[in-house]
């Protein structure tokens, strides 16, 4: 695995049940080719227009 975890816990992120910290956000967009700080931008932008994440 890319970022050094099992799927339990790539499981529990996709299914809601687990939020991600900065330090594994970082690690998880890299893991999927795309600049954290980019991603990141992309949320707030999400979350400020009162979109779901």
């Amino acid at each position: 695995m890319r970022i050094g975890r099992d799927q339990t816990f790539i499981s529990l992120i996709e299914r809601g049940q687990r939020r991600v910290d900065v330090i594994e956000f970082i690690s998880l967009a890299k893991a999927l080719g795309d600049d954290p700080a980019t991603l990141f931008e992309h949320v707030i932008r999400k979350l400020s227009n009162g979109d779901e994440v």
